[in-house]
């Protein structure tokens, strides 16, 4: 059987003046692609949306993490803490990446969806509404959906915004952002978590909410379908 880990490899892909590095991976007859969107610092290798990422694979979603900042810009960043803040910055290379993958043979047929995780949730809604025809879903994970601001009312697709149940200001962030948003939103608050799912069982609780997710939403058949 093949693992998660040996059907991933590295990639490369213009963001305007800049050049990103991610780690794409693609079972076999994957049924959709999930661009990772990290926050407040971290990049492609954070362990927590490594372990996502394969347990999305194992449910036949190809994944794409990206590092949203270069190397240059996150060691700014570890002083200034700037950067991960910069919502539309974030937004505008996710966008990039969405149509790169369209371009791409391995992934170009495939539905799009949309993993956030703290100030990366934010800029995935925005991705979203700016590209409501490729993607067809998104999850926020202890995320920050408030920092979308006036793109919230504006994405169409269907929203899984999670949060830990002791994680109480980015659940009232998250209430506040749901009330503004007008299409299919579902907030998920996980016992016991706190905002990073440390706890035992939380991150595989998370996993699994995300793989059903985007299992339900992400089909070839919506890829054209009239929203």
């Amino acid at each position: 059987m093949t693992s998660a880990a040996s059907i991933e490899h590295t990639v490369h892909l213009a963001a305007g003046p800049v050049m990103l590095e991610g780690t794409l991976g693609v079972p076999e007859a994957a049924g959709g692609v999930v661009l990772f969107a990290h926050g407040s610092g971290s990049g492609r290798h954070s362990p927590r949306n490594r372990r996502v990422a394969e347990v999305l694979r194992g449910g036949r979603l190809a994944t794409l993490l990206i590092d949203l900042l270069t190397a240059e810009e996150e060691a700014v960043d570890l002083h200034t803490r700037h950067l991960r803040f910069d919502i539309d910055l974030l937004a505008e290379r996710l966008v990039a990446a969405i149509d790169w993958m369209e371009r791409e043979e391995m992934t170009r047929t495939l539905p799009v969806g949309l993993f956030g995780a703290s100030t990366g949730g934010g800029a995935a809604l925005v991705a979203a509404a700016r590209r409501p025809h490729r993607v067809q879903a998104v999850v926020s994970r202890g995320g920050r959906p408030d920092l979308a601001a006036e793109a919230l009312p504006v994405v169409q697709a269907p929203t899984l915004l999670i949060v830990g149940s002791r994680d109480t200001m980015v659940i009232q962030l998250n209430e506040e952002a749901r009330a503004r948003m007008r299409g299919d939103v579902r907030l998920e608050i996980v016992p016991g978590a706190t905002h990073l799912f440390e706890e035992p069982g939380a991150l595989e609780n998370v996993a699994e909410l995300a793989r059903d997710w985007f299992t339900r939403h992400l089909s070839p058949q919506t890829l054209n379908a009239p929203r």
